[in-house]
């Protein structure tokens, strides 16, 4: 499945992103734009949750069992979601969403796999442990090794 045209230049920001640690910060900007788009992101809502929980657990190190390629191409789709003027600004109303939700969407597709992996691992945790998945890191939390 080739990777969309629009996503590509997001890739090598992924990359730094996690070599960087600035993880924490796209998450909680990730959780800060789907906040306060309402019923705009519903179909949005659930796939990022799963992504932010993702990264969330590969941040604090409950969770590696990720290819460093999904990995990258998570916060690469979470970078193009963050992006306001990406192939369809976001401020157009009614259509503004709908690249993010094709690049979303491949994301989801292409790496469904090792998405439901995780979903399988998350669901098989504690109440404890799938709630502490929902706490974003602080923007200046360390990354667990």
């Amino acid at each position: 499945m080739k990777v969309p045209w629009r996503l590509i230049k997001y890739l090598p920001m992924a990359q730094k992103v996690l070599a960087r640690g600035r993880l924490p910060a796209v998450l909680i900007a990730v959780a800060r734009k789907s906040s306060s788009r309402g019923g705009v992101l519903k179909e949005l809502r659930s796939d990022l949750a799963l992504l932010q929980a993702l990264c969330v657990a590969w941040w604090r190190g409950d969770y590696r069992a990720v290819s460093t390629s999904a990995l990258v191409a998570v916060v690469a789709g979470l970078l193009y979601f963050l992006a306001p003027l990406d192939a369809v600004p976001d401020w157009i109303p009614g259509l503004g969403f709908l690249d993010d939700l094709a690049v979303l969407g491949w994301v989801m597709r292409k790496w469904s796999v090792e998405l439901e992996a995780f979903r399988v691992w998350r669901d098989s945790q504690s109440t404890e442990v799938r709630e502490d998945l929902k706490r974003l890191p602080a923007a200046d939390e360390p990354k667990a090794e």
